[in-house]
């Protein structure tokens, strides 16, 4: 009987203690700022809805040049942050990929957006921008009239231009029937037609 007790009692005990602990204290923790890309002082970031490239000093920010505004499903591939010389002046190439997917019942678009951003950071100006689409369609075509029969076809389509960087700084847009060339001017703090540059 006295076994019977004491066992009763380490097993009240066991469950009271297990029933009265306190909850852990929970800390509140920072929601850190998701970065892109890194490079010396800049950082390219989601902030207050604005996909921005932010100009920091020993973790202070000095500023931001907002690139687009975004929604909270933005979420750029391969986006890179670098800097070259271009007429003696330091400036950087913001680069990203968005992908979007079109879907219906008979059509699917896989459309391909590459952004190609040039800043001037010293006077937070924006110097160069280029935006490529490339469009993939898969789409199901009926043969007749009372849709019995049908094939898939394919069709890429292509808008804009592929963007390239010189080592010079100078800057080549490329499409299917034509080809542009830029340098940049240090006084106009833009990039020219190298046609018209004298």
């Amino acid at each position: 009987m006295k076994k019977y007790l004491i066992l009763c009692f380490l097993v009240c005990c066991t469950l009271n203690s297990t029933f009265a602990q306190k909850k852990g204290v929970k800390t509140a923790t920072a929601k850190a700022t998701p970065f892109f890309a890194k490079m010396d002082n800049l950082i390219a970031e989601v902030k207050n809805g604005n996909f921005q490239v932010t100009i920091v000093d020993k973790g202070k920010e000095l500023g931001a040049l907002i690139v687009q505004q975004v929604d909270k499903n933005f979420s750029p591939i391969g986006t890179k942050l670098a800097s070259f010389k271009a007429a003696g002046t330091t400036l950087y190439l913001l680069t990203w990929t968005e992908k979007r997917i079109n879907k219906t019942d008979l059509k699917t678009e896989e459309i391909t957006l590459v952004y190609n951003v040039v800043y001037e950071i010293n006077n937070k100006k924006q110097v160069f921008s280029n935006t490529q689409t490339t469009t993939n369609t898969t789409e199901k075509v009926f043969l007749d009239r009372n849709k019995t029969a049908s094939e898939t076809q394919q069709r890429v389509r292509r808008e804009g231009f592929e963007f390239t960087l010189y080592p010079d700084g100078s800057i080549v847009q490329r499409s299917k029937n034509q080809e542009n060339k830029w340098v940049y001017d240090a006084t106009k703090m833009e990039y020219i037609d190298a046609k018209k540059k004298k």
